[in-house]
């Protein structure tokens, strides 16, 4: 998505910084509607990245971000709220199978291509994992928004995934991938599944990269 000329911005701008002296401020419905007049006049729609997904919003996300941008933390109650809703909007495995190829895991884990202006409608999207988490112990760099996942099986005890005793934390760690917000309202990290970054067989692997003791997260 590529932005429009500066200089269509300038206006905008100018009327901000006179309100800014005025004694009479703009209502907060007011200023977001100003906000996505901005927006809408500044990006363009090009390729499958389009100005509706940049606005596309829902309930969690505006209760989230207004939270964020007062730096008060939401109430137990709404949390919580929120918290069940995303989890009822959890897409399980439709053939209860939760594990794939955690080598194809790894591969969607390191990269970070996908839904820009530039790609093609059809190309499978990376799951940009690394940009917040250590992964395996060979990596030299990576992002630390998120905890370290490296050793994530072997910590929670996972010796084979496929063990009724593992049920619990092979979920947990599906529902995680798919929607994050089902067990933390504002979580940072991204709604993988629920989002249509990643599909199904995708969150598949990289459950199996997580879990599997033959992947590098777990030596």
């Amino acid at each position: 998505m590529k932005s429009k000329t500066w200089i269509r911005l300038v206006p905008t701008i100018a009327v901000l910084t006179l309100l800014a002296g005025c004694a009479s401020l703009p209502s907060s419905a007011e200023l977001d509607a100003m906000t996505d007049r901005i927006v809408k006049a500044s990006f363009r729609s090009e390729g499958i990245a389009n100005v509706d997904r940049l606005l596309a919003t829902d309930e969690t996300n505006r209760l989230c971000s207004q939270a964020d941008a007062t730096g008060k933390a939401l109430d137990e109650k709404t949390a919580k709220r929120i918290e069940e809703a995303n989890f009822k909007a959890i897409k399980w495995p439709a053939d209860g199978k939760f594990l794939g190829d955690w080598k194809q895991g790894e591969s969607i884990a390191q990269s970070g291509r996908g839904l820009t202006w530039t790609d093609s409608a059809t190309a499978a999207n990376g799951g940009n994992c690394y940009n917040c988490h250590q992964i395996s112990k060979e990596e030299i760099s990576f992002g630390t928004l998120g905890p370290s996942l490296y050793n994530y099986g072997k910590i929670r005890g996972v010796k084979d995934p496929n063990d009724p005793a593992s049920k619990a934390i092979v979920e947990y760690t599906w529902g995680k991938v798919w929607n994050s917000k089902a067990y933390n309202a504002c979580s940072n990290m991204p709604r993988a599944g629920h989002a249509g970054v990643l599909n199904e067989a995708q969150v598949r692997h990289i459950v199996a990269l997580l879990l599997d003791p033959n992947s590098p997260v777990n030596k």
